[in-house]
């Protein structure tokens, strides 16, 4: 059977002008990045178009190491919507070097449900991510530089200072450093890091901007730290906003591509949903939204993490009301939760796919609590039994869930078509008025408190010493309105990933709490949470390679 890469070299790519045809848009209004790719001008956004359309969520239950499908469901879902005569687009992020190289390898779907060329969107694509990191890092230098400057110093306290730096890649080594090591000419010495540029509150703030002088508002909200009156930073005083504006002035622009069967893609921004909010940007799915009829788009593991951020934070703040919501689940990831070694995924076992359940059922009820209509896609595996497949019909049965096999990988949009058709009824036929968690305005502990005690399911918050401090500077800052970006593991609904399947009776444990007040969100650390993963032991990097004609081997 033919891996990812070999599939998508089957495939003949249409010109990118062809799938911006299919949108209404003209050729002179895209700009080409080569003949499968282009950037789409914001001027094409309509609000009252955007207004018109349906949007829907691909989400997942809390995942094995792997992942579980979402953005190859997602696609899938794509292709079987047009297949079934609605005008749809999928909206997705960009993969982040850091997966790509460690241990999920690429990310831009599998087999018959990719977006292309996959080869480019997994590596440097169109330049979004450097352009962030380049932007980040002139802001960290304009750090250092004032606190070097004689003249024109702001007095800043170097012990204050949490604005690090960032870097694309996982390594460890970078998680804690010294700099300005040297003599006095080099800078101050201090303590500071490297976060991955998926973790960087610029990414977060390209996902969250609604236009370029948005966007340069937002970069001059950074927080910095302090002066040593205790006066707080912010990047508009190093006057760094309008030059990292300028750096991204393309990188706002969504990215159009293509999947295999010709449906148009748009992909835009990679915030991880584990450390960050998890999900495409808002221009990017309110550019679909304005092009087609329906939206299909994604948020980063379970839904204890970018469902929820999806919906408390980029719809709460962007006026978008989602219609409808698919789940997907695996009969590998179900086993795992019911207690089975990760090593025997693949064996036959009735009996641990119904002990998992329960991380299944507590996952839909967090459907409910924001008021979307849900239907269970069965993510299907050719190891899956039809034993297995049936326990899990029957228990969303009971729950009053719709659960559909969907064969994407193998069929592209023909396996989607029984989900496409089963989504569509959900729509039309339960409609929910999305309602949000939370209300920003509410304290920031209450709102912290609502999400794990309601999404997660724990008893009770703790909160350390740091965390506490912090709380008292948000406070101080007057920023106690912001929403709430939980930064835990993706493994388990508690913030310890030892923890599978529904733990009950746990406590979370907020160890600090990073303010992002040019994303404009709270972001709540717990449990061993790092903002630079490390790469595992054998990482995927070892399986890619180039030849001499310049073909790459590996992606998967």
């Amino acid at each position: 059977m033919p891996n990812d890469i070999e599939i998508a070299r089957q495939c003949q790519l249409k010109p990118i002008a062809k799938i911006a045809g299919a949108l209404g848009i003209k050729e002179a209004d895209i700009e080409p990045y080569g003949h499968f790719k282009a950037k789409l001008p914001l001027s094409l956004i309509d609000a009252q178009r955007a207004a018109k359309s349906k949007l829907i969520l691909v989400t997942a239950i809390s995942p094995t190491p792997a992942g579980e499908g979402k953005t190859t469901m997602s696609i899938g879902l794509a292709q079987g919507l047009n297949r079934i005569g609605k005008q749809t687009t999928v909206v997705l992020r960009e993969p982040s070097l850091g997966p790509v190289f460690g241990i999920k390898g690429g990310a831009t779907g599998g087999g018959w449900s990719q977006v292309l060329p996959m080869e480019d969107i997994n590596l440097h694509f169109t330049g979004d991510f450097a352009a962030i990191e380049k932007a980040h890092n002139l802001l960290a230098a304009l750090v250092d530089n004032n606190m070097q400057s004689k003249k024109r110093s702001l007095g800043i306290d170097p012990r204050t200072v949490v604005w690090k730096r960032v870097f694309d890649m996982n390594d460890r080594a970078l998680r804690n450093i010294v700099i300005g090591l040297g003599g006095t000419g080099n800078g101050i010495p201090r303590e500071t890091g490297f976060d991955i540029t998926a973790a960087s509150e610029i990414m977060a703030i390209l996902c969250l901007c609604t236009s370029l002088s948005d966007l340069k508002t937002r970069l001059g909200n950074i927080f910095i730290g302090f002066t040593r009156e205790r006066k707080p930073v912010y990047a508009r005083d190093l006057k760094a906003n309008g030059a990292m504006a300028a750096l991204m002035k393309d990188a706002i622009k969504p990215n159009l591509v293509q999947t295999i069967e010709g449906t148009p893609a748009i992909i835009h921004g990679g915030p991880f949903a584990n450390i960050a909010q998890g999900t495409n940007s808002v221009l990017a799915t309110k550019m679909g939204m304005t092009l087609s009829d329906y939206v299909v788009t994604e948020a980063g593991f379970g839904s204890d993490l970018g469902a929820e951020k999806f919906f408390d934070i980029k719809c709460a703040g962007a006026g978008l009301s989602p219609d409808g919501m698919v789940m997907v689940a695996t009969i590998r990831a179900l086993k795992y939760h019911g207690g089975a070694d990760l090593k025997t995924l693949t064996e036959p076992n009735v009996e641990a796919v119904v002990r998992g359940l329960v991380n299944l059922e507590k996952h839909l009820e967090n459907t409910k609590l924001f008021n979307v209509p849900a239907v269970v896609a069965i993510n299907r595996f050719t190891t899956d039994t039809d034993e297995e497949i049936e326990a899990v019909r029957e228990r969303c049965e009971s729950l009053g869930f719709q659960a559909v096999i969907a064969d994407v990988w193998a069929d592209g949009g023909g396996g989607a078509e029984d989900l496409a058709n089963a989504v569509i009824s959900a729509i039309e036929s339960e409609p929910g008025e999305f309602r949000p968690l939370y209300d920003w305005n509410q304290p920031v502990t209450e709102k912290i408190e609502k999400i794990c005690q309601n999404i997660y399911g724990a008893a009770s918050v703790d909160y350390s010493a740091r965390a506490k401090k912090d709380l008292r500077i948000i406070k101080k800052l007057e920023l106690e309105n912001l929403p709430i970006c939980m930064a835990k593991t993706q493994k388990s609904l508690s913030d310890d990933p030892s923890k599978i399947g529904r733990p009950v009776g746990f406590e979370i444990t907020v160890r600090e709490i990073e303010i992002a007040a040019g994303a404009g969100f709270l972001i709540p650390i717990t449990g061993d949470m790092m903002r630079m993963p490390g790469l595992p032991s054998a990482p995927s990097s070892e399986n890619i390679d180039i030849d001499q004609n310049g073909e790459i081997s590996g992606l998967f």
